[in-house]
């Protein structure tokens, strides 16, 4: 879905690149599901995750599992 139809309010960035401008943010919606963009990206697409979807990533990152896809 184009991040544009979510509008322009209540954008979130809880992670940030080190240099800056690399950015997620997120929404949540008012369903409950959680709503994902490029912060460079503004009007691009936006991911739509349930709440269940967006947990199990979360949890996932954390213990490591996307790990292997930022290793150099």
């Amino acid at each position: 879905m184009p991040a544009i139809d979510l509008g322009e309010k209540d954008w979130e960035c809880p992670w940030s690149g080190p240099t800056g401008g690399q950015c997620l943010e997120a929404k949540r919606l008012t369903d409950g599901r959680v709503a994902v963009r490029q912060s460079t990206d503004a009007a691009g697409p936006a991911l739509i995750f349930t709440q269940g979807e967006f947990r199990a990533f979360v949890a996932g990152a954390k213990s490591g599992l996307a790990d292997s896809l930022i290793a150099d």
